[in-house]
């Protein structure tokens, strides 16, 4: 049973003594870590080393299995105090202590500033304070929705509780009762500028208790206080529950206890040499410097990657009206929940917008796998991100200005930790329509394209949205699919039928030629394609050649299509997206980079918008169809 390390009453004198003994020890890690370094957070961490010490220690996790499926999952948000991790993790034997202390913010070395999930027993790359608690909310959801016994710990600093997202994650982890979830909160009352108190005053216990949490508190260097605390909470199949650790920062040694100062910054050679002694603790920094000199040390042991998820992809649904994508997204993930639903692990996050982005047929079928997050977008990227870890396919649907732009950090902290993310976002572009400029997603391709492990899929119509999700539902890795408000004409082939249908397979990066052209090739994206068909028809009908080339997959363009396009001499580019930015510039980088000589006129949206039919803001844009014409005509004729 998770945390049956905690059955036992008290903690033996033998436990006891041995804790006291590695809390001794860490502390001189840490104070040689930030010493070779130069640099580093050592005050943070020897406040937090004791309760760190109690829980690696004691709860259901196994050195010699760090990646155990029914391991407890142990989390620390305020990940500046890697050396204080580090240290508990080497001398409880995740890795050679020696490794840590000797190669503790190297280049090249696994011991990074922050915590990395590359290492042995970390769960969470950290450090972007306030979002650790959302990994954990997430990891402990997993727990119910793979059916494991399994306990989340959250490591956190006080003053990262300034922060909103904190909150956030506290009221979904008390509206699902994870009761498998435990915060140990360091209260040392100091951050990087002084006081908490005076620099973001926060009422911990009154806040927390107020999001329906249980609060205990302890002295947070009372080994048996903060063992009868965790096992109270470990116990309590009612409630999340936080433990307020009452601490000082710097705990151990005098001479640096209280003060602001040494939060992050190593201690100069006299200090440390007199901190050591303290301590009782060989100064063997220069066997450590030796070591440190001779390379970064040992490689991580902790496999990130994804393995295919084994789900049914049913069969594909051809639409031959016009339909909206995010109705074809909606369509398509309702079929895969009621046909997985009871053998794939999956969850769908949403914040209040069911009924815009399409998602009821996933509630009907999985309702309790449907994740109501509310209007808290932040929580619910980094959930979708850790759930996505561990074990759960994840989708998380929202508008484009809400799903890619207002959580670009947390995607940020998803990518750096390799999660297996489906984002899918609607409403974006100026196909939002009358809705204006705050909800125009202009940048969708412009800003996922800086995250280097995400996979941006810009679907033409209902048939190849149907077919994308499928795709990237067993496809591992993070994947962006972004997609409009309207309903769009069905893209079709020469013969009038869909071309997204029959024999055709969503293939990554590949480009999709829907036409023939000698004299010029249109290439288009998403929402255009069906509007860029209906320009090409019309140059076509007036005595050019023109081609027509749908790019799904703009940060991944396809350089064969384009090398074949540009033999024309000219392509024209058109997007509902910022033109800068999405896939003109891709376009343009490809030919470039290429030596590929090409006239290039790209369309794309040069400023925000005001509100309007989605036509009406094409035309103001110049992206609509006779712009199209006017633009195609102009290279051919230049």
């Amino acid at each position: 049973m998770a945390g049956s390390r905690f059955e036992a009453p008290a903690l033996t004198p033998e436990q006891l003594a041995r804790l006291k003994e590695l809390g001794r020890l860490c502390r001189g890690d840490i104070l040689k870590m930030t010493e070779l370094a130069t640099c580093g957070h050592p005050g943070g961490s020897m406040s937090s080393i004791d309760f760190y010490l109690v829980v690696w220690a004691l709860a259901n996790v196994d050195p010699r299995k760090p990646q155990d499926p029914d391991r407890d999952r142990i989390l620390v948000s305020h990940g500046h105090t890697s050396p204080g991790v580090y240290a508990t993790l080497g001398r409880l034997g995740f890795f050679p202590i020696d490794e840590a202390v000797a190669h503790f913010r190297q280049s090249g070395s696994i011991f990074e500033g922050h915590v990395e999930r590359s290492i042995p027993g970390c769960e969470w790359s950290s450090g972007n304070l306030g979002q650790g608690l959302s990994a954990a909310a997430g990891m402990a959801m997993a727990a119910r929705l793979t059916g494991r016994n399994y306990h989340v710990f959250a490591m956190m600093s006080d003053g990262e509780h300034a922060k909103g997202q904190v909150a956030e994650a506290r009221r979904f982890a008390r509206k699902y009762n994870l009761s498998n979830l435990t915060v140990l909160l360091d209260l040392n009352y100091l951050q990087i500028s002084g006081k908490t108190t005076d620099i973001m005053p926060v009422n911990y216990r009154e806040t927390i208790l107020a999001d329906g949490w249980r609060v205990l508190e302890v002295d947070g260097h009372d080994y048996q206080a903060i063992y009868q605390a965790v096992r109270e909470a470990v116990h309590d199949q009612a409630n999340p529950v936080a433990i307020l650790c009452r601490t000082v920062m710097g705990k151990g040694v005098p001479a640096i206890e209280n003060k602001e100062k040494w939060h992050g910054a190593a201690l100069p050679k006299d200090m440390f040499e007199d901190a050591l002694r303290v301590l009782g603790v060989e100064n063997d920094l220069e066997r450590y410097a030796a070591l440190r000199k001779a390379g970064p040390g040992m490689r991580s042991t902790i496999s990130l990657a994804h393995e295919p998820v084994p789900i049914d992809l049913g069969t594909p649904r051809t639409y031959t009206a016009p339909i909206d994508n995010r109705s074809a997204w909606g369509n398509a993930l309702g079929d895969l929940a009621k046909l997985n639903g009871a053998k794939v692990p999956m969850a769908c996050v949403d914040c209040d917008l069911l009924p815009s982005v399409r998602t009821g047929d996933f509630q009907k079928a999985l309702p309790n796998n449907f994740l109501q997050v509310g209007v808290q977008e932040h929580n619910a990227a980094t959930i979708s991100g850790a759930l996505s870890v561990s074990g759960v396919l994840t989708y998380f649907s929202d508008f484009g200005v809400f799903g890619f732009d207002e959580t670009y950090n947390q995607h940020r902290l998803n990518d750096i930790n390799e999660t297996n993310l489906k984002l899918v976002c609607t409403h974006c572009g100026l196909d939002v329509g009358e809705d204006g400029k705050t909800h125009q997603c202009l940048d969708y391709v412009g800003a996922m394209r800086n995250l280097y492990g995400f996979k941006i899929v810009v679907p033409a119509d209902g048939n190849q949205t149907d077919r994308v999700v499928r795709y990237i539902s067993r496809e591992p890795g993070n994947f962006a699919v972004a997609m409009g408000r309207s309903k769009l004409p069905i893209v079709t082939n020469a013969k009038g039928e869909p071309f997204y249908a029959g024999d055709y397979s969503f293939e990554y990066g590949k480009a999709d030629v829907i036409a023939e052209g000698r004299d010029a090739v249109v290439i288009a994206m998403g929402t255009m394609v069906p509007y860029c068909q209906k320009a090409v028809a019309e140059l076509n009908a007036a005595g050019l050649s023109v081609g027509l080339m749908a790019m799904s997959c703009p940060t991944a363009p396809d350089l064969e299509a384009i090398r074949a396009a540009a033999r024309t001499g000219a392509i024209v580019t058109c997007e509902d997206h910022h033109v800068w930015t999405g896939l003109g510039a891709s376009v343009a980088e490809a030919l470039a980079l290429s030596g590929i000589a090409c006239r290039l006129e790209m369309l794309g949206v040069r400023r925000y918008a005001s509100s309007g039919t989605p036509d009406d803001l094409y035309a103001e844009q110049g992206i609509d169809p006779a712009s199209v014409v006017a633009a195609v005509q102009k290279l051919v004729n230049a």
